[in-house]
């Protein structure tokens, strides 16, 4: 496993496993126990996604040291402010079955993050949480929460594929000190990525599947990625990505099928902001 060093010097894994629409328990918590026994050690999951206790068995199930593992949730947007937040890392730790995580995200640029924002930096200050960042911050609001608090976000997980390159965007990040993490890393499947001819003829030359390629591509720009599947197979086959690498001019290359833009939905418009601040949690 590679990693990357964050901002305070924690070790995050650059590949982990994410858990995103995957609500049934027995599913993830099979899911979560077989990433594991292939390798994974960096675990994603979200208030959202509603299987925080199934991963939390899952981890139990595993035997795995605790300090081998690398545990992210969300914050939603329901749970923002600083007394909300307090509560809802306590509800977090408890689904998951720790004592601590290893980052806590706020999961959308909504609400009173400002509020979580403190409530966070609490977190981190008494050592209960190891890493806080943000999710879907856009360039804006993720240098206005730097400039007007103690501490930095360590990490900012964006929608980051190859027809949504973010090099600009992960530039300034570097600059600010926060690590680029990449969520859809296959931009689950549009404009038919898995068929796209560069990225398929870039594969075949290194006798790979066009979704090593990408995350090949995606680590060794320094992005974390954090694949989901629920088939074992395909688990192996993201996991197995360390062995090869691509060249300048594959890396290049790849820059033309960047897009632009969002290929789900652009978190700065009205509708956006709408849609997420309707979307409830079974509190």
């Amino acid at each position: 496993m590679e990693y990357v060093k964050l901002s305070n010097g924690v070790n995050m894994p650059i590949l982990g496993f994410g858990v995103f629409q995957v609500p049934e328990p027995q599913d993830c918590q099979r899911a979560v126990e077989s990433a594991i026994e292939i390798g994974y050690r960096s675990i994603d999951t979200a208030a959202s996604y509603f299987n925080e206790s199934a991963v939390g068995d899952a981890i139990k199930a595993s035997g795995v040291s605790r300090d081998e593992l690398f545990i992210t949730t969300k914050l939603w947007i329901e749970q923002a402010g600083e007394t909300e937040t307090l509560k809802a890392f306590d509800k977090a730790v408890a689904k998951l079955g720790l004592d601590h995580l290893d980052l806590f995200l706020i999961h959308q640029p909504f609400g009173d993050y400002y509020g979580a924002w403190r409530a966070m930096e609490k977190l981190y200050k008494e050592g209960r949480v190891r890493a806080i960042g943000v999710s879907n911050f856009y360039p804006d609001r993720l240098v206005d929460l730097i400039l007007h608090n103690e501490v930095a976000p360590h990490v900012n997980q964006i929608e980051t594929h190859p027809f949504f390159q973010r090099s600009d965007y992960q530039q300034l990040m570097t600059e600010r000190g926060v690590q680029i993490e990449s969520w859809a890393p296959f931009a689950e499947g549009k404009n038919d990525l898995f068929t796209n001819e560069l990225l398929s003829s870039i594969a075949s030359s290194h006798n790979r599947s066009v979704a090593q390629v990408v995350l090949r591509w995606l680590i060794q720009r320094g992005v974390v990625v954090i694949p989901k599947s629920v088939t074992p197979s395909r688990m192996a086959e993201n996991f197995n990505i360390f062995d090869f690498a691509l060249s300048e001019n594959e890396m290049d290359s790849i820059s033309v099928l960047d897009g632009g833009e969002s290929l789900f939905f652009d978190h700065r418009t009205a509708e956006a902001a709408q849609w997420l601040g309707e979307r409830k949690l079974e509190l």
